[in-house]
């Protein structure tokens, strides 16, 4: 399912601006930038700094619930 978005949004690896969850990468701007991202979850430079909660997801239904709706 494509979304439409107001504005472009930057790809985390790039910061390049652009409709990246319209594509195949999403949210990433292409296959290496998609790579880059994973070698550095895999390599330890990124990481979940605690253990989740279920008050972290607190909002999310309500929300999730309201785009439901249109």
């Amino acid at each position: 399912m494509k979304r439409e978005r107001e504005r472009p949004l930057k790809c985390p690896t790039c910061r390049k601006a652009g409709a990246w969850f319209d594509g195949d990468y999403g949210p990433f701007c292409s296959k290496r930038c998609r790579l880059i991202d994973l070698g550095k979850w895999l390599g330890g430079e990124h990481v979940i700094s605690e253990p989740l909660r279920l008050d972290h997801f607190a909002g999310f239904e309500e929300g999730r619930d309201d785009l439901e709706r249109g």
